[in-house]
């Protein structure tokens, strides 16, 4: 482990406090929710930031709340945890819950932030996909001024999201949806747990009340392009139709054909493009089926 270097701590109590902060002290300083990549970052990969803001004390930043008009908004300060046991986001949003759960340990997502997990802008983050097939919509704001941006259009690529330096991701909305709309998570890593996607899978679609087509389908793919993309020729192609697995086959297969990973350590792009093929086919049948129960049947159901 490497000896973190001495830097500046900041601890403002107000938001414009803080983005005046980087404002006055310029480049090299880093915002501070929960710390579970900061901190690593400083410890074992050499990171030395010039100063260090702790959001922590912000207030109204944290909390799951449905608003009048039946959208849900998430506090930027929000713990992965809080995300996964969330009654309202259980009952409205399981594979949500379930994208959560699947972020490291239980004391990691007891400490990380979805606020800080957008942020960092990670190709393989967990949450994002499934907060993109929920079109979900961000809330940036700063002393200069406030505004929403998509999540589909918040990242710019490995690292990197739409902010200034100054701006601050506030909360994250989910627009109010069908209550016959269903959708699924999965991953595929080499290990059950605590490790990153190799792959990840979000679906969601509205199924319609007599056939069961399916309407305002989204197949939102991670982890095998520099930021999470959305397939949109499969969504075409099962956009109006009855889900049968043939189709599912058929509809994995475009969507391997849409994905852009590349070779690294961890997997082949060949390999990432099959792994998408099989699961999004078994994400889209996952999510007629329903919810899983446990962990135990969500980690046999993803493949």
């Amino acid at each position: 482990m490497k000896r973190t270097e001495a830097f500046e701590m900041y601890q403002p109590s107000s938001l414009k406090e803080a983005s005046l902060l980087v404002k006055e002290k310029g480049p090299g300083g880093r915002f501070l929710a929960g710390g579970t990549d900061l901190v690593i970052a400083m410890k074992e990969k050499g990171l030395v930031p010039k100063y260090v803001v702790d959001l922590k004390r912000l207030p109204g930043l944290s909390g799951i709340r449905e608003n009048s008009d039946g959208s849900i908004t998430i506090g930027a300060l929000t713990t992965m945890r809080e995300i996964e046991i969330s009654p309202l986001l259980t009952k409205k949003y399981p594979f949500l819950c379930q994208s959560a759960a699947e972020v490291g340990s239980i004391q990691i997502r007891n400490r990380a932030t979805i606020g800080g997990n957008m942020s960092n802008a990670t190709p393989s983050a967990d949450v994002a996909p499934s907060l993109i097939a929920l079109q979900a919509t961000a809330k940036i704001a700063s002393a200069r001024s406030e505004r929403s941006v998509a999540i589909e259009e918040f990242f710019r690529g490995p690292g990197l999201n739409t902010m200034d330096s100054d701006e601050i991701l506030t909360e994250i909305t989910i627009p109010k949806t069908s209550p016959r709309l269903v959708g699924d998570y999965i991953k595929f890593s080499p290990r059950e747990m605590m490790d990153l996607a190799y792959v990840g899978i979000a679906v969601a679609y509205t199924l319609g009340e007599k056939e069961n087509r399916c309407s305002q389908v989204r197949i939102v793919l991670g982890a095998v392009a520099p930021t999470p993309i959305r397939a949109k020729k499969a969504e075409a192609a099962l956009e109006g139709q009855v889900l049968s697995e043939d189709l599912a086959e058929k509809v994995g297969a475009i969507a391997a054909e849409e994905a852009r990973p590349i070779s690294d350590v961890r997997s082949s792009a060949n390999y990432r493009r099959a792994m998408v093929r099989a699961m999004t086919k078994r994400a889209l049948l996952n999510a007629m089926v329903g919810p899983a129960n446990s962990w135990v049947e969500r980690r046999d159901r993803r493949y």
